[in-house]
């Protein structure tokens, strides 16, 4: 891993610890909601890499979790060949994927167990895991789990906004993770973690 990926992890947790706790009652997330495990996302390099060395330590600590993870990736990463927005073989997603709106959004994320509704990689989730919730802004303006802010206005909502003030440490660190890696471009979590 890079070695200020660490820093970068810190810092969002921190910005969405403080966004959690301006939130209260409002956000609903908590152990065992499964919501945002649901449907296939874009991840950088970054993640993918921080994703492998997660699955990596579960190994260590246990192999039979993370061969079950590993299993799950595969099967995933089978089943959505047929149509993937991107290179099928190497899991690259192409630039331009108007298409991905639509694909797989009923799709369980291979990190989720199954039997415990947790994430086996909890500690080495992608980044788009590690700020759902909470509102945040987009290019689409602010967004939050349909399951938070219900009934909230968007004044609540705005001022428990997200403040995420680490762009160019995260572009910097997936650009050090692509040359590392030699491979460049978003994939998604099953093509990465069932990767050898």
């Amino acid at each position: 891993m890079p070695a200020r990926d660490s820093e970068l992890v810190q810092i969002v947790s921190a910005a969405t610890a403080d966004a959690a706790r301006r939130a209260g009652a409002w956000l609903k997330c908590a152990s065992g909601c499964t919501q945002c495990c649901i449907g296939v996302f874009a991840i950088s390099q970054l993640d993918a890499m921080r994703l492998r060395e997660g699955l990596a330590r579960l190994e260590g600590d246990d192999p039979k979790r993370a061969a079950a993870v590993r299993t799950r990736a595969r099967e995933t990463a089978e089943r959505l060949r047929q149509g993937f927005p991107g290179d099928a073989e190497t899991g690259i997603l192409d630039g331009e994927w108007p298409e991905f709106e639509e694909f797989a959004n009923d799709e369980t994320c291979p990190a989720l167990d199954p039997a415990t509704g947790l994430c086996d990689l909890y500690a080495a989730r992608p980044m788009t895991c590690r700020v759902f919730g909470p509102p945040l802004r987009s290019g689409e303006g602010l967004g939050v789990c349909e399951l938070c802010f219900v009934g909230a206005s968007a004044e609540e909502i705005a001022a428990c906004e997200v403040h995420l003030e680490c762009d160019a440490l995260e572009r910097s660190l997936t650009d050090e993770a692509e040359r590392t890696s030699g491979v460049a471009g978003n994939t998604i979590v099953a093509w990465a973690l069932a990767r050898p």
